[in-house]
Parts: C-alpha cells; structure tokens; sequence
C-alpha cells in the first residue's frame, strides 16, 4: 500500500501551470506601502537625530524588502508535470520528482481559534529548494502531486505533514 491511497494522485502528464494571482498578492503589496511611505516621508521631511534616522532606515529596510519580496513572489511562475516541478522568476528552480527528498506542509494560523491562516509548502531535490503558500493558485494540487511524489520516493511524513495533507483532502494512512 502506498503512503497515499487516493484514486486522483496521478501525476499529470501535460503540464500544468500555476501562479499567484494579483487579488492574492493585493494585501502584501498594502502592507508594505503602508509601512514604507510614510517611513520614507518622514525621512525625507523631518530632520532627525542618527539613532531615530538609524530606527526609521530599518523600518524602511524592512518593508522595502517586504515589497520586493512580494513582487518576486508575485512574478513567480509554477510549471509542474509528470517529471518535475519548475519555478521561474527571479530565479529558475527545478525540483523532480524522482529526487524529490523533503517534503514539510505547515500550518501557520492568524487567529487563536485556527480558523484563519495559511499553508506552506517546502519541496526539495538534492540542492534544489522550493517555498510555495497557498495562496498559489491550484496549491491544493501543487500539494496532492508532491505527497503523492513523496509516497512513491517511500519519503517518511510528519505527523504535521500528514495532518495538513489530510487537511487538504489528500488521505494519508495511519502509521
């Protein structure tokens, strides 16, 4: 028995193309200009000593690497088929599936009662590491061909991992 038993694990012959949508990416891109413009307006207005100009240039730091994160995120774009995972943007990653050795689905909640959140996918292969979130869409997906890559690999799964993955929908049996 395989680790997955579900009928529709297959992995898809003809690639299929995945990206994060700009309605997705639209809240990252605020938050980092709510934080970047008025650090920068301040700056740029207001004449301040070295250690308040110091504390504003990290703050400013920090939300502009926010931003740019957002936007490489963004500009990525996920192409997987039945012989691997590739990503391209900034930078070209190629995760395949028959090296495929770390697979990890976490959880990160928002609210106390964990009924808001997010998922993250960390996917890897010798060298090569992806993070994806679920906010990509066609992550439920994206996550049901990589458990079911790991099961084929006999890849050992969290109980975080399997937990999540059945979360998602994709049935992992008890060990």
């Amino acid at each position: 028995m395989t680790q997955l038993d579900a009928a529709d694990d297959a992995l898809p012959e003809n690639a299929v193309h995945f990206a994060y949508p700009a309605s997705a990416m639209i809240g990252d891109y605020l938050r980092s200009a709510a934080g970047l413009a008025p650090t920068l307006f301040i700056l740029a207005t207001v004449s301040l000593g070295d250690v308040a100009t110091a504390v504003l240039g990290g703050f400013a730091a920090i939300f502009g690497a926010f931003a740019i994160r957002t936007a490489l995120r963004h500009g990525t774009s996920i192409d997987m088929d039945a012989g691997a995972l590739r990503a391209s943007g900034w930078q070209q990653t190629v995760i395949t599936w028959a090296e495929l050795d770390r697979v990890k689905l976490a959880y990160y909640s928002t609210r106390r009662d964990r009924k808001s959140g997010w998922m993250q996918l960390q996917l890897g292969a010798g060298g090569a590491r992806l993070n994806l979130d679920s906010r990509l869409d066609g992550f439920e997906q994206l996550a049901r061909q990589a458990a079911h890559a790991a099961a084929e690999r006999g890849l050992e799964l969290s109980d975080a991992t399997a937990a999540n993955l059945q979360a998602l929908g994709v049935r992992v049996p008890v060990r």
